[in-house]
């Protein structure tokens, strides 16, 4: 029976793609992951009476020329975000922003042992850089903020450019829970940390989960085929 005197609190979740890509799932077998289960399970085991009514994922389409499988990893991606919009329909979108590089390449200063930097010694080297991401972000989240579409709100980055999002959120809106998911390796006996979580992040949160376990993302697998009213969907071989 539902307690009329403690509601569900509406809770929603922003993704920063790369940074859980780089962060968390490249190089795993864990790339075909559920996202909304990931974070509906969560939610259950802190046990707070939330639940997730909208889980919004930040990203650029991926790039055949850098891409380690080229077209593979376009059609690969583009395959994960169709899969989980059918299966989940209202409850995810993703938000994409582009990537920017140089076609004649970028001079940047050239990296030698035991050498002092030196500003004339360059070479040209591809730089590709993902754009729009992190406004498109935290703009979404102070809009929602705004219009007091959730009670409580979830970023997943382990990135500290989004802090001055989260203080602004937390100085306008102080009434919003803010919860911070670094999505990186636990430490582990003999593994050293390969990225450290975000202080910067976490002194804005009210809560944080310091990583992102095997388990945790092993139990949250999409199926490796999803139905739609057309084509079905399937996991990528590749992944």
């Amino acid at each position: 029976m539902t307690s009329y005197s403690n509601p569900p609190r509406t809770t929603a979740v922003y993704v920063d793609g790369y940074n859980l890509y780089y962060g968390r799932l490249r190089g795993t077998a864990f790339k075909w992951l559920d996202l909304v289960k990931l974070f509906d399970t969560l939610l259950a085991q802190r046990d707070q009476s939330e639940t997730l009514a909208r889980l919004h994922l930040f990203t650029a389409p991926a790039l055949a020329t850098f891409a380690s499988h080229g077209n593979a990893s376009v059609e690969a991606q583009a395959a994960y975000h169709r899969a989980l919009k059918a299966k989940y329909e209202d409850r995810f979108e993703t938000i994409y922003g582009t990537h920017s590089f140089d076609k004649s390449g970028t001079l940047l200063p050239v990296y030698l042992p035991d050498q002092p930097f030196d500003r004339t010694n360059r070479t040209r080297v591809w730089k590709l850089e993902e754009k729009k991401t992190d406004v498109n972000l935290a703009l979404r989240m102070y809009r929602d903020a705004c219009k007091g579409r959730y009670d409580r709100m979830i970023l997943v980055s382990n990135d500290s450019d989004a802090e001055p999002a989260l203080e602004a959120l937390r100085v306008d809106f102080p009434h919003i829970m803010l919860g911070v998911v670094m999505p990186i390796r636990p430490v582990t006996a003999g593994m050293p940390a390969h990225r450290r979580p975000s202080g910067s992040l976490a002194k804005q949160a009210d809560w944080t989960l310091s990583h992102l376990s095997d388990a945790m993302l092993s139990a949250a697998q999409l199926p490796a085929i999803i139905p739609t009213k057309k084509k079905p969907i399937r996991k990528p071989g590749h992944w």
